[in-house]
């Protein structure tokens, strides 16, 4: 696999699309007990038929403004970046989260915070984005997706995970203020 610090999409609603791209395959693969290829491979089936309905010459003008947003191929080739690295990364990410998620195992807790977690946990321990950003994207999807909880969940499992495993370079490292030194004149 190539260097997955490669870049980051560079809007945060393309993120966002790309990470929520990424989470539904990992979730599809993971349910459909199938491999993340296979699942990724459905999915840009599925975008391809997305766009081509967007595209359709037959389409009413007024559906044009209704469509959803479309991904970039940008925004496409992170999505793959993230799937591919958590797949390679797979134990890694799994033994980290098992050592931050406090009173549940995985076959216990939800599949949909599980799947966030771990699209996550990789981004951070392996990608250069903003933690902050990570995490942020991260609650917004389990509350859209998830269970009443999932936001909350998924911010304190991240956050302990940020605390605990993180590279240095993205925890935030709470430093004293300096002295004031009274110089004598």
């Amino acid at each position: 696999m190539s260097d997955p610090r490669g870049h980051v999409p560079t809007t945060v609603n393309g993120s966002r699309k790309a990470r929520e791209l990424a989470f539904r395959v990992l979730f599809s693969s993971e349910q459909g007990k199938h491999s993340i290829n296979q699942a990724w491979v459905e999915a840009k089936l599925d975008l391809q038929r997305a766009l081509d309905d967007v595209l359709d010459p037959e389409t009413e003008e007024g559906m044009l403004e209704e469509t959803p947003e479309v991904l970039t191929p940008e925004n496409i080739a992170f999505a793959h970046r993230l799937l591919l690295g958590y797949d390679e990364h797979r134990y890694e990410v799994d033994q980290t989260l098992e050592r931050v998620i406090e009173g549940w195992t995985f076959t216990q807790m939800s599949q949909t915070d599980l799947a966030i977690l771990r699209i996550s946990a990789f981004e951070i321990l392996h990608i250069d984005t903003p933690a902050a950003a990570v995490i942020e994207i991260a609650v917004r999807l389990a509350k859209r997706y998830g269970g009443d909880d999932s936001g909350r969940f998924v911010n304190g499992v991240l956050s302990r995970f940020l605390e605990r495993e993180a590279p240095l370079e993205k925890r935030k490292i709470k430093t004293d203020k300096p002295k004031r030194v009274k110089i004598n004149q």
